[in-house]
Protein backbone atom coordinates (compact mmCIF):
# COMPACT_ATOMS: atom_id res chain seq x y z
CA UNK A 1 0.00 0.00 0.00
CA UNK A 2 1.34 3.40 -0.96
CA UNK A 3 1.10 6.04 1.77
CA UNK A 4 1.92 9.64 0.94
CA UNK A 5 3.91 11.44 3.63
CA UNK A 6 1.81 14.58 4.35
CA UNK A 7 4.84 16.88 4.09
CA UNK A 8 5.55 15.65 0.58
CA UNK A 9 2.10 16.46 -0.76
CA UNK A 10 0.34 19.61 -1.82
CA UNK A 11 -2.16 19.00 0.96
CA UNK A 12 0.33 20.26 3.54
CA UNK A 13 0.39 23.67 1.89
CA UNK A 14 -3.39 23.71 1.61
CA UNK A 15 -3.78 22.75 5.26
CA UNK A 16 -1.40 25.48 6.37
CA UNK A 17 -3.22 28.07 4.28
CA UNK A 18 -6.59 26.96 5.72
CA UNK A 19 -5.12 27.22 9.21
CA UNK A 20 -4.41 30.90 8.59
CA UNK A 21 -8.15 31.56 8.76
CA UNK A 22 -8.00 30.91 12.52
CA UNK A 23 -5.20 33.38 13.13
CA UNK A 24 -4.42 37.07 12.70
CA UNK A 25 -1.76 36.18 10.13
CA UNK A 26 -1.96 37.08 6.44
CA UNK A 27 0.28 35.89 3.61
CA UNK A 28 0.69 37.61 0.23
CA UNK A 29 2.87 36.35 -2.64
CA UNK A 30 4.04 38.78 -5.33
CA UNK A 31 6.09 38.40 -8.48
CA UNK A 32 9.23 40.49 -9.24
CA UNK A 33 7.00 43.31 -10.54
CA UNK A 34 5.25 43.20 -7.14
CA UNK A 35 1.93 42.08 -8.59
CA UNK A 36 -0.07 39.85 -6.27
CA UNK A 37 -0.20 36.24 -7.50
CA UNK A 38 -2.06 34.93 -4.49
CA UNK A 39 -3.10 36.06 -1.03
CA UNK A 40 -4.63 34.33 1.97
CA UNK A 41 -6.51 35.66 5.00
CA UNK A 42 -6.23 39.27 3.85
CA UNK A 43 -7.57 41.70 6.52
CA UNK A 44 -10.79 43.54 5.61
CA UNK A 45 -8.98 46.84 6.25
CA UNK A 46 -6.69 45.99 3.32
CA UNK A 47 -9.28 44.76 0.85
CA UNK A 48 -12.51 42.78 0.69
CA UNK A 49 -12.04 41.77 -2.95
CA UNK A 50 -9.65 39.68 -5.01
CA UNK A 51 -6.11 41.09 -4.96
CA UNK A 52 -4.84 39.08 -7.94
CA UNK A 53 -2.68 41.31 -10.15
CA UNK A 54 -2.84 44.28 -7.76
CA UNK A 55 0.15 46.15 -6.38
CA UNK A 56 0.50 47.51 -2.86
CA UNK A 57 -0.49 51.06 -3.81
CA UNK A 58 -3.82 49.74 -5.12
CA UNK A 59 -5.06 48.35 -1.80
CA UNK A 60 -3.07 50.12 0.94
CA UNK A 61 -2.75 53.80 1.97
CA UNK A 62 -0.24 55.62 -0.22
CA UNK A 63 2.31 56.36 2.53
CA UNK A 64 2.34 52.78 3.83
CA UNK A 65 2.31 51.32 0.31
CA UNK A 66 5.43 53.29 -0.62
CA UNK A 67 7.23 52.03 2.48
CA UNK A 68 6.31 48.45 1.65
CA UNK A 69 7.25 48.79 -2.01
CA UNK A 70 10.65 50.20 -1.05
CA UNK A 71 11.30 47.35 1.37
CA UNK A 72 10.18 44.72 -1.15
CA UNK A 73 12.42 46.12 -3.87
CA UNK A 74 15.33 45.92 -1.43
CA UNK A 75 14.50 42.25 -0.80
CA UNK A 76 14.32 41.55 -4.54
CA UNK A 77 17.74 43.14 -5.05
CA UNK A 78 19.59 41.69 -2.07
CA UNK A 79 17.62 38.59 -1.16
CA UNK A 80 17.82 39.64 2.49
CA UNK A 81 14.59 39.75 4.54
CA UNK A 82 13.06 43.02 5.72
CA UNK A 83 10.57 43.84 8.49
CA UNK A 84 8.53 46.90 9.37
CA UNK A 85 5.32 48.04 11.05
CA UNK A 86 2.39 49.65 9.25
CA UNK A 87 -1.00 51.08 10.19
CA UNK A 88 -4.13 50.98 8.04
CA UNK A 89 -7.27 53.09 8.68
CA UNK A 90 -10.24 51.10 9.91
CA UNK A 91 -13.58 51.71 11.58
CA UNK A 92 -12.99 53.31 14.95
CA UNK A 93 -9.32 54.11 14.39
CA UNK A 94 -6.52 52.12 12.78
CA UNK A 95 -5.32 48.54 12.49
CA UNK A 96 -1.64 47.84 13.09
CA UNK A 97 0.45 45.08 11.49
CA UNK A 98 3.93 43.68 11.87
CA UNK A 99 5.22 42.90 8.36
CA UNK A 100 7.95 40.41 7.37
CA UNK A 101 9.14 40.30 3.76
CA UNK A 102 11.14 37.29 2.52
CA UNK A 103 12.61 36.45 -0.87
CA UNK A 104 11.22 33.40 -2.67
CA UNK A 105 14.27 31.67 -4.13
CA UNK A 106 14.11 29.21 -7.01
CA UNK A 107 17.40 27.67 -8.21
CA UNK A 108 19.26 30.48 -6.50
CA UNK A 109 17.20 33.17 -8.19
CA UNK A 110 14.75 35.46 -6.43
CA UNK A 111 11.46 34.73 -8.15
CA UNK A 112 9.18 36.82 -5.94
CA UNK A 113 8.51 38.00 -2.40
CA UNK A 114 6.43 36.50 0.38
CA UNK A 115 4.87 39.03 2.76
CA UNK A 116 3.63 37.86 6.14
CA UNK A 117 1.46 40.28 8.13
CA UNK A 118 0.47 39.78 11.77
CA UNK A 119 -2.33 41.88 13.24
CA UNK A 120 -1.01 43.59 16.39
CA UNK A 121 -3.89 46.06 16.82
CA UNK A 122 -4.90 44.83 20.28
CA UNK A 123 -1.28 44.88 21.45
CA UNK A 124 -0.93 48.46 20.17
CA UNK A 125 -4.12 49.51 21.94
CA UNK A 126 -2.91 47.98 25.18
CA UNK A 127 0.40 49.82 24.80
CA UNK A 128 -1.40 53.09 24.13
CA UNK A 129 -3.65 52.53 27.13
CA UNK A 130 -0.64 51.77 29.30
CA UNK A 131 1.15 54.91 28.10
CA UNK A 132 -1.97 56.96 28.85
CA UNK A 133 -2.21 55.46 32.32
CA UNK A 134 1.46 56.09 33.01
CA UNK A 135 1.09 59.72 31.93
CA UNK A 136 -1.97 60.03 34.17
CA UNK A 137 -0.13 58.47 37.12
CA UNK A 138 2.80 60.82 36.53
CA UNK A 139 0.48 63.83 36.36
CA UNK A 140 -1.39 62.85 39.51
CA UNK A 141 1.84 62.06 41.33
CA UNK A 142 3.16 65.53 40.54
CA UNK A 143 -0.08 67.06 41.77
CA UNK A 144 0.09 65.04 44.98
CA UNK A 145 3.72 66.01 45.55
CA UNK A 146 2.78 69.66 45.05
CA UNK A 147 0.05 69.30 47.66
CA UNK A 148 2.47 67.63 50.08
CA UNK A 149 5.00 70.42 49.50
CA UNK A 150 2.34 73.02 50.24
CA UNK A 151 1.25 71.18 53.39
CA UNK A 152 4.87 70.87 54.56
CA UNK A 153 5.52 74.58 53.99
CA UNK A 154 2.39 75.72 55.80
CA UNK A 155 2.89 73.24 58.63
CA UNK A 156 6.46 74.43 59.15
CA UNK A 157 5.37 78.06 59.10
CA UNK A 158 2.90 77.56 61.94
CA UNK A 159 4.82 75.01 64.04
CA UNK A 160 6.92 76.29 66.92
CA UNK A 161 8.97 73.11 67.41
CA UNK A 162 10.25 70.15 65.44
CA UNK A 163 8.05 67.79 67.45
CA UNK A 164 5.02 69.95 66.78
CA UNK A 165 5.82 70.02 63.07
CA UNK A 166 6.25 66.25 62.88
CA UNK A 167 2.99 65.58 64.73
CA UNK A 168 0.93 67.88 62.54
CA UNK A 169 2.67 66.90 59.30
CA UNK A 170 2.16 63.16 59.93
CA UNK A 171 -1.53 63.77 60.58
CA UNK A 172 -1.92 65.72 57.35
CA UNK A 173 -0.05 63.08 55.35
CA UNK A 174 -2.33 60.41 56.81
CA UNK A 175 -5.30 62.53 55.77
CA UNK A 176 -4.01 62.71 52.19
CA UNK A 177 -3.28 58.97 52.19
CA UNK A 178 -6.81 58.17 53.40
CA UNK A 179 -8.38 60.31 50.66
CA UNK A 180 -5.97 58.90 48.07
CA UNK A 181 -7.06 55.34 48.97
CA UNK A 182 -10.65 56.25 48.12
CA UNK A 183 -9.58 57.88 44.85
CA UNK A 184 -7.47 54.87 43.87
CA UNK A 185 -10.21 52.36 44.72
CA UNK A 186 -12.53 54.19 42.31
CA UNK A 187 -10.03 53.85 39.43
CA UNK A 188 -8.93 57.47 39.92
CA UNK A 189 -12.45 58.84 39.44
CA UNK A 190 -12.64 60.38 42.91
CA UNK A 191 -14.70 59.72 46.05
CA UNK A 192 -18.20 60.39 47.31
CA UNK A 193 -18.56 62.92 50.10
CA UNK A 194 -20.04 60.60 52.73
CA UNK A 195 -17.20 58.08 52.34
CA UNK A 196 -14.67 60.89 52.53
CA UNK A 197 -16.17 62.24 55.77
CA UNK A 198 -16.24 58.77 57.34
CA UNK A 199 -12.63 58.10 56.33
CA UNK A 200 -11.34 61.36 57.80
CA UNK A 201 -13.37 61.43 61.01
CA UNK A 202 -13.08 57.71 61.86
CA UNK A 203 -9.42 58.19 62.84
CA UNK A 204 -10.44 60.53 65.67
CA UNK A 205 -13.80 59.28 66.97
CA UNK A 206 -15.07 55.83 67.87
CA UNK A 207 -18.47 56.42 66.27
CA UNK A 208 -18.07 58.76 63.26
CA UNK A 209 -21.64 58.28 62.04
CA UNK A 210 -23.05 59.71 65.27
CA UNK A 211 -20.25 62.20 65.82
CA UNK A 212 -20.80 63.90 62.45
CA UNK A 213 -24.34 64.18 61.13
CA UNK A 214 -24.35 64.66 57.35
CA UNK A 215 -27.34 66.42 55.87
CA UNK A 216 -28.25 66.95 52.24
CA UNK A 217 -26.56 65.81 49.05
CA UNK A 218 -23.88 63.16 48.59
CA UNK A 219 -21.94 64.43 45.54
CA UNK A 220 -19.12 62.50 43.90
CA UNK A 221 -15.92 64.55 44.14
CA UNK A 222 -13.18 64.49 41.53
CA UNK A 223 -9.68 63.47 42.74
CA UNK A 224 -8.41 67.00 43.36
CA UNK A 225 -11.55 67.95 45.28
CA UNK A 226 -11.44 64.71 47.29
CA UNK A 227 -7.85 65.34 48.42
CA UNK A 228 -8.38 68.98 49.39
CA UNK A 229 -11.82 68.60 50.96
CA UNK A 230 -10.39 65.60 52.82
CA UNK A 231 -7.61 67.85 54.13
CA UNK A 232 -10.19 70.42 55.26
CA UNK A 233 -12.19 67.70 57.03
CA UNK A 234 -9.00 66.51 58.73
CA UNK A 235 -8.26 70.01 60.05
CA UNK A 236 -11.82 70.45 61.27
CA UNK A 237 -11.89 67.03 62.94
CA UNK A 238 -8.51 67.49 64.67
CA UNK A 239 -9.48 70.92 65.97
CA UNK A 240 -12.88 69.65 67.09
CA UNK A 241 -11.42 66.65 68.94
CA UNK A 242 -8.86 68.90 70.62
CA UNK A 243 -10.97 71.93 71.48
CA UNK A 244 -14.45 71.71 69.97
CA UNK A 245 -17.63 69.67 70.08
CA UNK A 246 -15.89 66.30 69.56
CA UNK A 247 -13.79 66.86 72.68
CA UNK A 248 -16.93 65.91 74.66
CA UNK A 249 -18.28 62.33 74.77
CA UNK A 250 -21.70 63.50 73.60
CA UNK A 251 -20.37 66.13 71.21
CA UNK A 252 -21.74 66.31 67.70
CA UNK A 253 -20.93 68.13 64.49
CA UNK A 254 -23.30 68.84 61.61
CA UNK A 255 -22.10 68.88 57.99
CA UNK A 256 -24.61 70.20 55.50
CA UNK A 257 -24.07 69.59 51.78
CA UNK A 258 -26.21 71.47 49.31
CA UNK A 259 -26.15 72.04 45.57
CA UNK A 260 -26.78 75.73 45.01
CA UNK A 261 -27.75 77.38 41.70
CA UNK A 262 -25.75 80.13 40.02
CA UNK A 263 -27.90 82.94 41.43
CA UNK A 264 -27.02 81.86 44.99
CA UNK A 265 -23.23 81.89 44.64
CA UNK A 266 -20.45 84.01 43.15
CA UNK A 267 -18.61 81.19 41.36
CA UNK A 268 -18.69 80.59 37.59
CA UNK A 269 -20.94 77.84 36.28
CA UNK A 270 -24.57 76.82 36.65
CA UNK A 271 -24.22 75.41 40.16
CA UNK A 272 -21.86 74.94 43.08
CA UNK A 273 -21.46 72.67 46.07
CA UNK A 274 -21.96 74.32 49.45
CA UNK A 275 -20.44 72.54 52.47
CA UNK A 276 -21.08 73.91 55.95
CA UNK A 277 -19.44 72.40 59.05
CA UNK A 278 -21.16 73.58 62.23
CA UNK A 279 -20.37 72.76 65.85
CA UNK A 280 -20.78 74.11 69.37
CA UNK A 281 -17.64 75.21 71.18
CA UNK A 282 -17.37 74.17 74.83
CA UNK A 283 -16.32 76.76 77.43
CA UNK A 284 -12.70 75.51 77.37
CA UNK A 285 -12.41 75.87 73.59
CA UNK A 286 -10.61 79.18 73.59
CA UNK A 287 -7.55 77.73 71.85
CA UNK A 288 -9.76 76.96 68.86
CA UNK A 289 -10.00 80.70 68.21
CA UNK A 290 -6.25 81.08 67.72
CA UNK A 291 -5.20 81.60 64.08
CA UNK A 292 -2.96 78.65 63.28
CA UNK A 293 -2.31 76.47 60.23
CA UNK A 294 -5.77 74.95 60.49
CA UNK A 295 -7.43 78.24 59.65
CA UNK A 296 -4.84 79.03 56.95
CA UNK A 297 -5.53 75.68 55.28
CA UNK A 298 -9.29 76.06 55.63
CA UNK A 299 -9.58 79.67 54.49
CA UNK A 300 -6.76 79.89 51.93
CA UNK A 301 -5.09 76.65 50.84
CA UNK A 302 -8.20 74.50 50.26
CA UNK A 303 -10.44 77.07 48.50
CA UNK A 304 -7.55 78.33 46.35
CA UNK A 305 -6.76 74.76 45.23
CA UNK A 306 -10.39 74.24 44.22
CA UNK A 307 -11.03 77.70 42.70
CA UNK A 308 -13.68 78.06 45.36
CA UNK A 309 -14.50 80.29 48.31
CA UNK A 310 -14.39 79.67 52.06
CA UNK A 311 -14.99 81.37 55.38
CA UNK A 312 -14.27 80.32 58.97
CA UNK A 313 -16.28 81.92 61.76
CA UNK A 314 -15.32 81.20 65.34
CA UNK A 315 -17.66 82.81 67.88
CA UNK A 316 -17.95 82.55 71.65
CA UNK A 317 -20.01 79.35 71.40
CA UNK A 318 -20.14 78.26 67.77
CA UNK A 319 -17.70 77.40 64.97
CA UNK A 320 -18.92 77.47 61.38
CA UNK A 321 -16.83 76.65 58.33
CA UNK A 322 -18.33 77.28 54.90
CA UNK A 323 -16.78 76.03 51.65
CA UNK A 324 -18.15 76.74 48.18
CA UNK A 325 -16.86 74.47 45.40
CA UNK A 326 -17.45 75.06 41.64
CA UNK A 327 -19.32 72.46 39.61
CA UNK A 328 -16.23 71.18 37.78
CA UNK A 329 -15.08 69.56 41.03
CA UNK A 330 -18.09 67.31 41.62
CA UNK A 331 -21.02 65.52 40.04
CA UNK A 332 -24.31 64.21 41.34
CA UNK A 333 -24.81 60.51 40.65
Amino acid sequence: MNVHHPESSVELGRSLLRALNNTGISVVYQDPELRVLWARNVPPSWSTGDLFGATDDQFLPASEAQRLIGAKKAVLESGHPQSLEISVPADGGANWFNIWIDADRNDGRVGGVVTTAVDITEQKRREQTLRTLLREVSHRSKNLLAIIQSVATQTGRYSGTIDGFLTRFRGRLQSLASSQDLVTSSNWRGADLHELVAGQVSRYTADPQNSVRIKGANPFLNPNAALHIGLALHELAVNSVSYGALSRPDGQVTLTARIVPADENDLPGDRALSLIWNEDIPPNGGNLRNKRFGSVALERVVPASLDGMASLKVGPEVLEYSLLVPEGSFEIE
